[in-house]
């Protein structure tokens, strides 16, 4: 009988009687299968198109490592995809997934993580690192640790958020237009802080467009106008929309 592989590491399964002189070979390929599940680092160069990861039968291989570094310049709306089955079954697999790529270009290209045919994908925030799990049907986020975009009006005038952006802005040159989440969920958060040398907020403001939920309960978009501004939205429901979570001027 021939060997088989397991569903999510595609450890190799050998057959009582097989693979005879070759158990040493590949029981320490399994043995290096796992260290890259209980260790494995790998950085991800996402400055192409959309990257799926492998799972190889009875090999080492990118989407076994436990702790993926996405880097690279992004030249498009691009995604990292897990792969949903493997020749031993459906793939259920764990990652912390961190953010080096640049995303600072007035493109603001977006990145998302989603399990092959799925339609559910996950928008990573700029320089955030997530625990993700994959079972097989979509990625789950279970874990956020948030990063920070900095904003330069000279150069970026509107930016569309995903939940956990913490956004660190500067309106110098000029007004900023921040839209939020089309389709949030409750609990999603969306920060915004003025960090202008000069000006700031109260000379050019930021507008937050609601795109399409409510602001505290009211169908019309938020200027932020003060300088100095931070504040915090958190999303509760189709009534209310974001809420304040804080709303401070220092």
């Amino acid at each position: 009988m021939a060997s088989t592989f397991s569903s999510d590491l595609k450890l190799e399964i050998v057959a009582t009687g097989e693979k005879a002189g070759l158990w040493g070979t590949i029981t320490n390929t399994n043995l290096q299968i796992l260290e890259q599940s209980a260790s494995g680092y790998q950085e991800i160069d996402m400055a192409g198109s959309s990257v799926t990861l492998l799972l190889s039968d009875g090999a080492t291989s990118n989407g076994k490592n436990i702790y993926l570094r996405l880097t690279g310049t992004m030249t498009a709306n691009i995604s990292l995809i897990i792969p949903a089955s493997t020749t031993g079954g459906t793939a259920t697999r764990l990652y912390v997934i961190q953010d080096a790529t640049d995303r600072t270009t007035a493109n603001k290209y977006t990145l998302s993580i989603k399990t092959a045919g799925s339609s559910n994908p996950i928008a990573v925030p700029v320089g955030s690192t997530m625990l993700i799990h994959s079972n097989g049907t979509d990625a789950r986020l279970d874990i956020l640790q948030k990063g920070n975009f900095a904003i330069t009006s000279s150069s970026i005038t509107a930016y569309t958020a995903v939940a956990g952006d913490n956004l660190l802005i500067d309106t110098a040159a000029a007004q900023v237009t921040i839209t939020l989440p089309a389709s949030p969920s409750m609990g999603d958060e969306v920060s915004i802080m003025d960090v202008s040398a000069s000006g700031g907020f109260g000379s050019n403001k930021v507008v937050v467009d609601r795109n399409g939920q409510p602001i505290r309960g009211a169908a019309s978009n938020l200027d932020l106008t003060s300088n100095n501004q931070s504040i915090k939205l958190r999303y509760t429901n189709a009534t209310k929309g974001w809420q304040y979570v804080y709303n401070q001027t220092t």
